[in-house]
């Protein structure tokens, strides 16, 4: 492979263009900078991208007028952004993103992305973000690629042929890490709770954060659990060691766990790099409800910023402003609730760091509902599980108030008898 500097490579980017950005912990940073910093030599360049790492210096004022930003998910590096005017969220499945680019006219122009380092065949692959960056590779005219020999080499679909690749940047820095912190205690109740409804031989899907790495870290008692998830961290690795996670029962690629993307330590990627039990596929094949009901008893474990006490869930925005994105929720836990044995769960905190509780008696004007009342099954707190399949709105609401924080169950009581009227 000849490389060239990036300085060059990022001359392929023209105005008018459409740009890709890769996901999370395949950002490629040094690209990133690059660009930015023509952004006096252009104009309506539209740059898509669900999550991204490490700064995002095209979101900033001075850019504006170079950078039309289109985002799928708002991360942390472009909420301000997104909340100012000066970039925009467009709310969509996860699992519909990667047909949009194959039939978005005119295609994506030019792809930025970060590989692992070829073999001696000439593959790289996406590393550890194939999601939806596989229909942009796929579709890109101009594929502009940092080699980063600190990207582990991961099989499934991200695989990309040098011959494909328009310009080449070696380039070698970590890739972005999270820190695994330890649960909170309340994290923790949360956790047990969760693991009471997992089943031996169920198949997970789980995020990143305290509560997933919580429910992990309570189930070391499991037997003979698979992965097939939309993401997942390093709360896994332990339990693939001890040999709870064995994937042995699952319908479709037994003995394999299937993600689209992972993020977490540097732990986490070393564990990836040629692991042949793991496979990285298309979000649109992995977090499609059709495949994932095809597995046995998948429980499917997400959160939220608020739920009302019908069961509502919002989980992109606080009121108006943006905080997230709508992402996989809806494609699990849809796809959980058709499987044999499946079981739909939201797993929150009774309350913000601020004390505001977090189930409500109707969501905050402007709220989203990403997942409807008629989607969900369980809500969990740290105190205890609300069942709401089959329960009527009165029901419903009691169940939540039921695991809502002490000091909330009062005005929640309140507020459902104004609203019933008998209660």
């Amino acid at each position: 492979m000849s490389y060239t500097t990036i300085q060059d490579a990022i001359q392929q980017i023209h105005s008018g263009q459409t740009v890709f950005i890769h996901t999370a912990a395949a950002t490629p940073r040094e690209l990133v900078k690059a660009m930015s910093l023509r952004s006096h030599e252009l104009k309506n360049v539209r740059l898509v991208s669900i999550h991204t790492e490490w700064d995002a210096p095209y979101a900033s004022p001075e850019h504006a007028h170079a950078f039309e930003i289109d985002t799928f998910f708002v991360g942390k590096n472009i909420r301000q952004a997104v909340n100012e005017g000066r970039a925009n969220y467009i709310p969509m499945f996860l699992s519909e993103v990667p047909r949009y680019f194959r039939t978005l006219e005119p295609a994506i122009d030019v792809a930025l992305i970060t590989v692992s380092p070829p073999d001696r065949n000439g593959y790289c692959t996406l590393g550890v973000s194939c999601d939806v960056s596989k229909a942009a590779i796929d579709t890109a005219r101009i594929i502009i690629a940092e080699v980063n020999p600190n990207m582990p080499r991961v099989l499934g679909d991200g695989v990309i042929h040098i011959s494909r690749i328009t310009a080449a940047v070696a380039t070698d820095y970590p890739i972005y890490a999270q820190a695994v912190r330890p649960p909170s205690p309340t994290e923790l109740a949360i956790g047990e709770h969760v693991a009471s409804l997992i089943e031996d031989r169920a198949t997970l899907q789980m995020g990143i954060g305290g509560i997933p790495n919580a429910v992990l870290q309570c189930l070391h008692s499991h037997k003979d659990l698979g992965i097939h998830t939309e993401m997942f961290s390093d709360g896994i690795i332990d339990l693939v060691e001890k040999g709870v996670i064995n994937n042995r029962y699952k319908a479709i690629h037994p003995g394999l766990m299937v993600s689209s993307f992972a993020m977490g330590s540097r732990r986490l990627y070393d564990f990836m790099d040629n692991n042949l039990i793991i496979r990285l596929m298309d979000v649109e094949y992995v977090n499609n409800p059709t495949t994932i009901r095809k597995n046995p008893r998948v429980t499917a474990i997400n959160s939220a910023i608020e739920i009302d006490i019908f069961g509502q869930v919002c989980a992109d925005s606080i009121g108006f402003r943006q905080y997230s994105g709508v992402g996989g929720q809806m494609d699990f836990m849809r796809g959980a609730a058709l499987s044999a044995g499946g079981k739909p769960i939201i797993a929150i905190p009774s309350v913000t760091a601020k004390g505001i509780s977090r189930i409500a008696s109707r969501l905050q004007p402007g709220a989203s509902v990403v997942t409807t009342r008629a989607h969900v099954h369980y809500v969990v707190t740290e105190y205890g599980i609300a069942h709401l399949l089959g329960k009527n709105l009165k029901q419903r609401a009691q169940a939540l108030i039921n695991i809502a924080h002490p000091d909330h169950r009062e005005q929640l009581q309140k507020d459902a008898f104004e609203i019933f009227k008998v209660f």
